[in-house]
């Protein structure tokens, strides 16, 4: 990477993709055939280029180099800002934690700038020579769709969490799925918030009348789409799913805690008259009933005896047991 220069191509008539530098992107003109730039925004020149070397319309260079961005897309004239977001895949990174691309399209040029890398503009590199572009157009829709196909991982690994927490709760609950629980929860509504204003963004995208958008793409970005509702969908199904058990889990340890409180009480009912009978004859006064009969004690043992089967009947009988 050349001071923020991550990708630059030219592709011609053939569909097929030269690599360009920053002489090349400087002296391209659109009759030269579609130019892609993909640049790192953490770079001065990269910056100083979109700011001033690029020709975009005013309002674009502060919404491309913007430290936070929201999905969207803006037409402007023939062309359109398009901001997205993408799962983060980077090593040791948060999925959750989503990436930004932004992107100025107009029919013979894209130029998209990361703050951070993303895995899918790598995957759209390496389809270039296999399947050339036909346009603008479907450079837009093969990085809508790849973004949203890094998401399925993402989204079916939280599915697959969530069942094996459902199985968990019925079988063997414990105090640690309660952080698990809120993990899980905590990445379904950070992903959700940035993939419903997505699916705004690519809905509005397919009704945006530009030259460079065609009726294949606007059919291709319709497939897109509906897969990114089905995946704000599984969030939300998995956010409810994770709450369910979440409710499941408290109500068992509620039980479990009642059930201990009961037992203690059962106790403590018990022993309460038994409390009162040996403090009340251990008194150190005289009169004391027994207290100079040999048979005192033993006596004394089979009252408590009785009292406790006599308590023990009436629980039963209560059905308190």
């Amino acid at each position: 990477m050349s001071e923020g220069l991550v990708h630059a191509f030219l592709i011609g008539e053939s569909g097929k993709p030269r690599t360009l530098d920053w002489n090349g992107i400087r002296a391209w003109k659109p009759e030269l055939g579609m130019m892609w730039v993909h640049l790192d925004a953490s770079f001065e020149e990269s910056r100083q280029w979109v700011a001033t070397g690029s020709y975009l319309p005013s309002i674009v260079p502060n919404a491309l180099l913007a430290d936070e961005t929201r999905p969207r897309v803006n037409a402007v004239g023939d062309g359109a800002l398009v901001v997205l977001r993408g799962v983060n895949l980077n090593p040791g990174a948060d999925p959750e934690d989503m990436v930004s691309i932004r992107l100025w399209v107009e029919s013979q040029r894209v130029i998209s700038v990361r703050l951070r890398r993303m895995l899918s503009v790598e995957d759209v590199v390496a389809s270039l020579e296999q399947q050339p572009l036909t346009g603008t157009g479907d450079l837009v829709v093969r990085l809508t769709g790849r973004l949203v196909d890094r998401m399925s991982d993402v989204i079916d690994g939280m599915e697959e969490r969530v069942a094996d927490l459902e199985q968990s709760v019925l079988h063997e609950p414990e105090q640690s799925m309660r952080f698990n629980l809120t993990d899980l929860r905590r990445e379904a509504i950070t992903l959700r918030r940035y993939l419903a204003p997505q699916r705004e963004a690519l809905g509005r995208l397919q009704g945006e009348q530009l030259s460079w958008f065609t009726e294949l793409d606007r059919l291709r970005l319709r497939e897109v789409y509906d897969r990114l509702i089905r995946h704000v969908e599984d969030l939300d199904a998995v956010r409810e799913r994770a709450a369910v058990v979440q409710e499941e889990l408290i109500s068992h340890l509620s039980n479990q805690i009642n059930q201990r409180m009961y037992v203690l009480s059962v106790v403590a009912a018990v022993f309460l008259p038994l409390g009162f009978l040996t403090g009340l004859l251990g008194v150190n006064v005289g009169g004391i009933p027994g207290a100079e009969s040999p048979y005192g004690f033993v006596a004394f043992i089979l009252i408590l005896v009785l009292l406790v089967v006599l308590q023990a009947w009436y629980f039963i009988k209560k059905r308190w047991f």
